[in-house]
């Protein structure tokens, strides 16, 4: 047996194998899946604009006017006049000076993070950060350190702890991916300001979602201007495919002439941008969706309580169901599946050790009776598999210890896919828990 083999063979066994699942037709509310018709639960389209009439026009009329790919980066031939639309039109939905684009969100946070931290500095990540922030920080050979997560006290600690260590840079999600929390991103602000860091904010699920208009985060808190940088993608509320930074010229500037992962990488091909540019218009014209995506969370979230299921009455679009098992997911997952529901099974690295689960999403598009029947039919398949819905439900955010069980693996052979983010020190890969040192910061920065 091959080291592929065994890799593959140790990943079924620790049921975290995965396969790709065939999706015919567009993200709509409903959707055949490999052959049988479900209800989407589980897309980031939340708007429902990746399969508008105007967005798949725009799109089509774009490969007909410049082509289907943009045939060069950025800075060689790759820039078009549809580019530079849509970065005018996001920096000023942003409130911004500038933006660029990024052929995705994951290359605009590589990106970013990598051209504002490097070695001799130091980032500060929360611990549930998207991978794409993780990879960031990794890649930037910067010394990385992990607060807990949505915890202030913490942050500050480590800020002074750190402090006169070159560059100081604080990267957080605005809405985390997998919890559907929001990052304290007013208090995130003071503290960078008190303590002469820079702050990166991905509004990768709150574009389109929170705020006025769905403005994001950033612009729902009042801090237009006051973040350094806001990393936004295409790929979400858009409807689109694609990334792009916001900050003021000077910033958007030197992310041109340093970030690798838009030097080295093709331009976003046309048909995308023009897709996003149109979807951004339909927002601007109808803000309405962002009210009617909000009512749609607070409906399936109404229905999964009805049902028993331990959620909070909010209106955050994504609503996790945490099972646990890796197993007890991927069983949930299927007996949903056979009743007609789509929710993916979401586990380690994505997740927690521990704390695998369904990932539900609200889309604007949903009905009322397509979410309830979904809430019932993902209770019966709970107690079908053997799991009690009051049982399932919404995060605590505690720290989820190493796993122990698993087999000792060569020296050569690659880590364990389960293995925790970084420690909240040095960057270094492992499963520490954080230290629970209570310094005080005796003096500041003159």
């Amino acid at each position: 047996m091959s080291d592929i083999e065994e890799r593959l063979a140790e990943l079924e066994r620790l049921g975290l194998d995965r396969r790709l699942r065939m999706v015919s037709g567009p993200q709509g509310p409903r959707v055949l899946l490999e052959g049988e018709p479900v209800l989407l639960l589980c897309s980031n389209n939340y708007l429902g604009l990746a399969d508008h009439p105007k967005v798949r026009e725009a799109a089509a009329d774009a490969a007909m006017r410049w082509g289907v790919g943009a045939g060069a980066s950025r800075l060689v031939s790759g820039t078009m006049t549809i580019h530079r639309r849509l970065e005018e039109r996001l920096a000023e939905f942003e409130g911004t000076e500038a933006c660029v684009l990024f052929g995705s969100g994951y290359l605009a946070n590589l990106g970013a993070i990598g051209t504002l931290a490097g070695p001799g500095d130091v980032i500060f990540s929360d611990e549930l950060n998207h991978a794409s922030i993780i990879d960031g920080c990794r890649a930037s050979r910067a010394d990385v350190v992990v607060y807990r997560h949505r915890d202030m006290d913490h942050l500050e600690r480590k800020l002074c702890r750190h402090a006169g260590e070159g560059r100081r840079l604080i990267v957080t999600d605005s809405v985390f991916s997998m919890d559907g929390d929001v990052a304290p991103l007013q208090e995130i602000v003071e503290l960078a300001r008190e303590h002469d860091a820079r702050v990166i904010v991905d509004e990768a699920h709150a574009t389109g979602a929170l705020g006025e208009g769905g403005r994001g985060a950033v612009a729902a808190t009042g801090l237009e201007g006051e973040v350094d940088v806001i990393v936004g993608t295409l790929s979400k509320a858009l409807g689109s495919y694609g990334g792009y930074v916001c900050a003021n010229e000077e910033m958007v500037r030197y992310l041109v002439n340093s970030a690798r992962s838009l030097i080295f990488s093709t331009a976003p091909p046309p048909p995308a941008v023009a897709g996003a540019l149109a979807a951004l218009g339909l927002l601007e014209e109808r803000p309405h969706k962002v009210s009617r995506l909000h009512a749609a969370a607070r409906t399936l979230r109404g229905a999964l309580a009805d049902e028993g299921f331990a959620v909070r009455e909010t209106d955050m679009h994504i609503v996790p169901l945490v099972v646990g098992g890796d197993s007890d997911a991927v069983r949930l997952c299927q007996a949903a599946l056979e009743r007609g529901v789509f929710a993916q099974a979401i586990r380690p690295p994505t997740v927690p050790i521990g704390s695998a689960r369904l990932r539900l999403a609200a889309m604007a598009s949903h009905t009322t009776s397509e979410l309830q029947v979904a809430a019932k039919a993902l209770a019966a398949a709970a107690r079908e598999v053997g799991l009690d819905p009051r049982e399932i439900g919404e995060p605590a955010h505690r720290r989820v210890p190493a796993v122990t069980s698993v087999k000792p693996r060569p020296a050569h052979a690659a880590r364990d896919v389960r293995s925790a983010p970084f420690d909240g020190e040095r960057g270094e890969i492992g499963s520490a828990p954080f230290d629970g040192e209570r310094e005080t910061c005796i003096a500041r920065a003159a």
